[in-house]
C-alpha cells in the first residue's frame, strides 16, 4: 500500500514517491483542487513566478501549490533528469513546500514531438482553495512504463526498446494499471476521474479500446498529447484528473 501522507499546510494528502514529485494528491476536507493553464507554457522560473502571483491574487500562500505539468525540449539522459530535479524543488524549498527530500507536488512532465518549447517550460499547475463542497478532487501525478525509486529508469522499463504492437500493449498495461493503484491510494477510481490524458508518439489508437476504455479509464474522454515522456527510452505516459475546475490564464 502506498504511503498518503497529509501535508496540512497545504490542505492535500499525497503519495509519498521520489524527490522531485509526489505519486498524486488529493484535496483534504475542507478543500478542493484548482488546476490553471497558460494559453502558452512560459519558460519554467516565469512560470513559476506568474503560478506565485496567481496564489497571492487570489489570497492562497505557496504552499496552497499542489501540482504542475511541464513541458521540456527533449527527453533528458537520467544526468540530466537528475540534474534538472535539483534546481527545481529549489523553488518548492523556498516556496516552503520541498522539506528535507519530502516532496508532495505531483507532477507530469514530458516532451513535445513538435512546437518544442526552447528551454523547460511551465504548462498548468493545480493547487487547494477552501471549499464547502463534499466532492474529492485529486490530480495522479504522469507515470511511464518504469518503477520509480530505482537507481536507474532503464532497469524496470517495461518492454525497453519495444515499440511493436506487443510491446506497446505491455506498456499500456503496466501504466493504466499503475494509475489504478495511484487512484486507489487516493481513495478514487476511474469513475472519478474528469480527464485522463496519454502522451506518446507511437500509434496506440487501436489499443484504445481494450487496454484503456474498457477498464474505465476514459469515460471523460482520452486526450492524447503527440509528446514523449521526460526520460530516454520511456514511450508512453499518463496522468488523471479530478480537478473542481480549470481556469485558462
Amino acid at each position: 500500500m502506498a504511503e498518503v501522507p497529509v501535508f496540512s499546510i497545504g490542505g492535500y494528502r499525497y503519495i509519498r514517491a521520489v524527490f522531485q514529485y509526489s505519486g498524486g494528491v488529493a484535496a483534504e476536507p475542507g478543500y478542493e483542487i484548482e488546476r490553471a493553464r497558460f494559453l502558452r507554457p512560459l519558460p519554467l522560473a516565469e512560470g513559476l513566478a506568474a503560478a506565485e502571483a496567481h496564489l497571492k491574487s487570489i489570497g492562497r500562500p505557496t504552499t496552497a501549490f499542489a501540482a504542475c505539468e511541464l513541458r521540456s525540449p527533449a527527453p533528458f539522459t537520467e544526468q540530466g533528469f537528475s540534474e534538472f530535479n535539483k534546481l527545481y524543488v529549489g523553488t518548492l524549498e523556498r516556496w516552503g513546500i520541498y522539506k528535507d527530500g519530502v516532496n508532495p507536488v505531483a507532477r507530469t512532465n514530458v516532451c513535445p514531438e513538435y512546437h518544442k518549447p526552447v528551454v523547460p517550460s511551465l504548462y498548468a499547475f493545480s493547487y487547494t482553495v477552501p471549499t464547502k463542497n463534499k466532492a474529492g478532487t485529486f490530480i495522479v501525478a504522469g507515470g511511464g512504463e518504469a518503477k520509480e525509486g530505482n537507481q536507474t529508469y532503464r532497469e524496470t522499463i517495461v518492454g525497453l526498446g519495444d515499440t511493436s504492437p506487443a510491446g506497446l500493449r505491455a506498456k499500456l498495461r503496466y501504466v493504466v494499471a499503475e494509475m489504478e493503484a495511484r487512484l486507489a491510494a487516493l481513495d478514487f477510481t476511474w469513475a472519478d476521474a474528469v480527464s485522463t490524458q496519454a502522451y506518446t508518439v507511437h500509434d496506440i489508437g487501436a489499443l484504445v479500446g481494450s487496454e484503456i476504455a474498457a477498464r474505465g479509464a476514459a469515460q471523460g474522454g482520452l486526450t492524447w498529447h503527440y509528446c514523449r515522456p521526460p526520460i530516454v527510452d520511456l514511450e508512453f505516459e499518463m496522468d488523471v484528473r479530478g480537478a473542481a475546475r480549470e481556469l485558462l490564464l
